[in-house]
């Protein structure tokens, strides 16, 4: 296309960053023997933020009566999951031999790196309720094929934040406020859960350059932003992940 004006008025063009927002809705999936997901990364609009590369949200569910979770021996590669719990416990086994029970509060991290193979139940004993989310990182190309791992963090650093209303921020992976989760991660990154007051309404502070989301605990959608347009808020009646 040209423009016949003999005399166009000039146009002064900059290098730019789009700053944009993204609501997005879970779609439903299954694992293992059934257990009903609602999975938020990846999405055709949206296949990361930042090195988190997959979030899968499930309960609250009953799990009271049944087996609750089963999900059967599967291999994992170039890559960590972090399992974290809203309500309830579940119990991990990998091909270390790690045999390790998650509760709400804790983080399960596991590397796979080269390889690994891992299954999560619901144990014998357990709470009537079940709800939380996995997140996985995309490990980068230096440590893709790095020896697998497992490590449970039962003691995260809790903090509270500054002018939220009385709002508190647990720092599971990366650094936030001054604590940093001991959580070994192999990319500049940061998750967090935070907890609101009724009503509250909290503001955190952002670092240009980054992409954030931030995953509420009572629906079923992630608010994704690219490249930090502003500091990201949380206004909540529960919790919220947040993630960047």
């Amino acid at each position: 296309m040209s423009n016949l004006d003999p005399r166009p008025a000039a146009v002064s063009l900059q290098a730019g960053v789009v700053h944009a927002v993204d609501v997005l809705e879970a779609r439903k999936a299954a694992i293992g023997d059934g257990t009903e997901v609602r999975r938020l990364l990846p999405q055709r609009v949206l296949r990361t933020i930042g090195a988190w590369c997959f979030l899968d949200h499930y309960g609250p569910d009953d799990t009271s009566a049944g087996p609750g979770m089963r999900v059967p021996p599967h291999p994992h590669i170039g890559l960590q999951t972090a399992s974290w719990l809203f309500d309830g416990a579940v119990l991990h086994r990998d091909s270390l031999g790690t045999e390790q029970l998650i509760r709400p509060g804790e983080l399960n991290l596991m590397t796979s790196g080269r390889g690994i193979a891992h299954s999560e139940e619901s144990p014998a004993v357990r709470p009537g309720l079940l709800h939380g989310v996995q997140l996985w990182i995309a490990l980068p190309a230096a440590y893709r094929f790095t020896e697998p791992d497992f490590a449970h963090h039962a003691d995260l650093p809790v903090i509270e934040a500054t002018g939220g209303d009385g709002a508190t921020v647990t720092v599971v992976a990366g650094e936030h406020g001054g604590e940093r989760s001991p959580a070994t991660v192999y990319s500049p990154l940061v998750g967090l859960q935070v907890t609101l007051p009724d009503g509250g309404e909290v503001t955190l502070p952002a670092s240009p350059g980054f992409e954030y989301g931030c995953s509420p605990r009572t629906a079923p959608r992630v608010s994704a932003a690219r490249r930090s347009p502003a500091p990201p808020r949380a206004s909540s009646r529960e919790c919220s992940r947040i993630f960047r």
